[in-house]
């Protein structure tokens, strides 16, 4: 059982359900964000989403893609927030995810030895999949990677014990639901609704019925994200779904940060507010 799947399956037999938030790696810096998973995991969070900045973050709204430029002024690669990861290790068992678009794990995974004719580059996975295990990542969640196209990236995550999450949406047919339903594992991302990440005043009712359409094809976990930034809104998340999923408002606390150690304090406080429900 990966850790994913044991954290879940830990909270069901408690009665209990997940909070799951969302920062970006290098936001202010790496030091911090190594510190603000530890912060978060005290906190109550039972899994984190830990952002792999990109240039062109097309699903993420205003906040986030601030932190992906905040991050990438630093000009660090995502070997460094695998290192990030490793030393966050030392002083937490929390499971972490990498939030990425492929992209960055492309470029990761490039195959610098690939003859320079071949029409297409040849992409190490297993380079990806070994060392973010070893880091102690325990999944990747890749926005863009669509479930027809993973059969290659999944298998080199499942040879390394990595979990795949793959996200579903309001509009996903029932055709698709199977399909990521099938292929999926650690749990199901369900977007709350269409568009991009980002804080809303009230939770779109689309979130619930998305929730019962994909128990009917997968006992994986799901967790619910995009627009919650509210206790009471968390709340409400957990009476349909197993976890709730918090980006853009924590994001907003670091961005608004006096200090590092200001950003960790305040992040704090937000997600302790949160799961107290």
């Amino acid at each position: 059982m990966s850790r994913i799947a044991a954290v879940f399956d830990k909270i069901k037999r408690g009665g209990k359900k997940g909070f799951i938030p969302f920062i970006t790696a290098g936001d202010p810096d790496l030091e911090t964000t190594g510190k603000l998973i530890v912060e978060l995991a005290l906190a109550g969070a039972m899994v984190i989403e830990l952002g792999v900045p990109f240039t062109d973050p097309m699903a993420d709204g205003p906040v986030i893609q601030r932190a992906s430029e905040r991050a990438l002024r630093h000009g660090f690669g995502l070997t460094e927030v695998l290192q990030t990861v490793a030393q966050a290790r030392e002083q937490t068992d929390i499971p972490i995810i990498l939030f990425s678009y492929f992209n960055p794990l492309l470029q990761f995974c490039a195959n610098e030895g690939a003859d320079e004719t071949s029409a297409l580059p040849a992409f190490r996975f297993e380079k990806l999949a070994s060392e973010a295990n070893q880091a102690g990542v325990d999944g990747i969640l890749v926005t863009d990677l669509v479930p027809e196209e993973a059969s290659v990236f999944a298998a080199a995550l499942r040879a390394h014990d990595l979990d795949l999450i793959f996200l579903v949406a309001p509009t996903s047919t029932d055709e698709r639901l199977q399909m990521v339903a099938e292929r999926a594992s650690g749990f199901i991302y369900a977007v709350s609704r269409a568009g991009v990440t980002g804080a809303r005043e009230k939770m779109s009712a689309e979130a619930e019925k998305l929730v019962r359409r994909v128990r009917k094809f997968s006992d994986l976990p799901v967790a619910v994200g995009f627009g919650i930034s509210k206790p009471e809104q968390v709340t409400d998340v957990w009476r349909y779904a197993d976890a709730a999923v918090v980006g853009s408002a924590i994001v907003a606390e670091i961005e608004q940060a006096r200090s590092a150690a200001d950003a960790v304090s305040r992040v704090g406080q937000l997600a302790r507010h949160l799961v107290s429900g």
